[in-house]
């Protein structure tokens, strides 16, 4: 009893200096933790970007067509109608950007006769809420797929799927349990939400304190409890053996690149890799840009030719 007596009223010079230090360490956790909650509130509930497009006078004649995510409120997409009976290809947007950002590259497919679908995740665009960075989002590709192949004039067996870095996670979450989802882009994609903590922080430039990426991926996993067991998806990429992939991996964005390349060589067959040195589609100059829709679209063109099926009116 006598050591906790002398920690609580120190009066040797050594129970001073322990005192000290443990006041020190336990006030750098504190700010440390913190920062760190804070960094992830700033992660979850991103700057919103608005599309304030009017899409009635919009080339490609979309249609805005509202759908319901379970637990997440209502949705508005835009669909762009190709070849009557083609296969579909959904656009999922990056972190802090939006479905406006990817109209370029839908014209891209439209123009060779795809069906193009468009909407903005949870905290991106008009929504409110947070990003789960990936867990939540794949339901709402779900209830997207969901609303897309009830229509006549699609054909609801095919869907092909592009994603930058949050939109890749989605894309490929819900494909590892979708066989309706034929095709895959993955740019930039991740493994795990944390890893996408990781590098909010670290483009804080907050990375290099010590414990702070870990406190920051502990106060995320603490939101997201729901999912706490959730496996990493390439625990579960067997289950798109048989579906053409595109792994897009960014010279200028090296961590994403390196998850990106790890995830390529544990995916199974049909698997394609790019090597680009320019990331974030929606940032790149007009030389970058066509050679980036060019190689999306022939990539979708040989896997996932634009053959229109028939369905029956009703």
């Amino acid at each position: 009893m006598q050591i906790f007596y002398e920690l609580r009223y120190p009066t040797r010079w050594y129970t001073k200096l322990i005192t000290a230090l443990l006041a020190l360490v336990f006030f750098a956790v504190l700010a440390t933790t913190s920062i760190a909650g804070f960094l992830v509130y700033r992660i979850v509930k991103p700057q919103r970007t608005s599309s304030e497009i009017n899409m009635t006078s919009f080339p490609g004649r979309p249609e805005i067509l509202n759908f319901e995510v379970s637990g997440l409120g209502t949705r508005e997409g835009w669909f762009f109608p190709g070849l009557r009976g083609a296969p579909t290809i959904l656009l999922l947007h990056g972190y802090e950007s939006s479905r406006g950002e990817l109209l370029t590259l839908v014209s891209a497919l439209q123009d060779h006769q795809y069906n193009a679908f468009v909407f903005d995740f949870a905290a991106h665009g008009a929504n409110g809420g947070v990003t789960t960075l990936g867990y939540r989002e794949a339901d709402e590709v779900r209830a997207a797929i969901d609303l897309v192949a009830a229509r006549n004039d699609v054909d609801p067996t095919r869907f092909g799927l592009w994603g930058y870095n949050l939109g890749a996670y989605a894309a490929l979450r819900e494909a590892e349990n979708d066989k309706r989802v034929r095709a895959l882009v993955l740019d930039s994609v991740y493994d795990k939400p944390e890893q996408m903590v990781k590098v909010g922080v670290e483009r804080n430039g907050l990375g290099r304190f010590p414990l702070m990426v870990r406190s920051a991926e502990t106060s995320f996993g603490w939101l997201n409890h729901d999912h706490r067991e959730d496996p990493p998806l390439s625990a579960k990429l067997k289950n798109i053996t048989g579906v053409p992939t595109l792994f897009i991996q960014a010279a200028d964005d090296p961590e994403l690149a390196a998850i990106t390349r790890q995830m390529f060589l544990k995916a199974p067959e049909p698997r394609d890799q790019a090597i680009i040195p320019h990331g974030n589609f929606v940032s790149l100059g007009d030389e970058d840009k066509r050679a980036y829709e060019n190689r999306v679209v022939s990539f979708f063109l040989l896997r996932l030719p634009p053959v229109a099926i028939a369905r029956p009116l009703h």
